[in-house]
């Protein structure tokens, strides 16, 4: 392929995924490759409160992203919810530092995800096992810092070329 070529190919590439990186739409890269979720996104403390509660049921490929400010210790806990969900707990960079399984419904236990999270992704109860999500996952998402990103939203991030 000549370097004219590969340049217009790079950049049909690099389109697609800028286009690709939509607040309504989460991808994780994990063992069992990468998965892609409609999203809410609850990054306010009202929306972070409220969450999931009250469900009864959530599409299997919908999930909730809970963003913070900062990284912090995150603690949650099921009290209003009604559905079992899998809580990815992930750093600054979109890194997941722990994965909490199937969630009990209406239980008061806190979760502790942990301290340095800046994201949490909540999904439907028993998917992370079956999708191989696992701690070292990334998440992409454009609430994510897009200079630190472990899974940038665009190839020239992807591949540490200059824009």
């Amino acid at each position: 392929m000549g370097i004219g070529r590969a340049a217009i190919v790079l950049c049909v590439l690099a389109g697609t995924a800028q286009a690709d990186c939509r607040p309504d739409t989460l991808e994780v890269r994990g063992q069992g490759g990468v998965t892609r979720f409609s999203v809410e996104v609850a990054d306010s403390n009202a929306e972070r409160s409220e969450g999931l509660m009250f469900r009864e049921s959530m599409p299997a490929a919908a999930g909730m992203l809970f963003v913070y400010g900062s990284p912090r210790r995150a603690s949650f806990w099921m009290k209003d919810t009604l559905i079992p969900l899998d809580m990815l707990f992930a750093d600054e960079t979109g890194v997941v530092t722990r994965v909490h399984e199937n969630a009990i419904p209406q239980d008061r236990t806190p979760i502790d995800g942990g301290s340095g999270v800046q994201f949490v992704l909540e999904i439907n109860g028993g998917l992370a096992r079956r999708l191989g999500i696992t701690e070292g996952a990334a998440l992409r998402h454009p609430a994510i810092d897009q200079s630190i990103a472990a899974f940038p939203c665009t190839l020239e991030e992807a591949l540490s070329i200059p824009p």
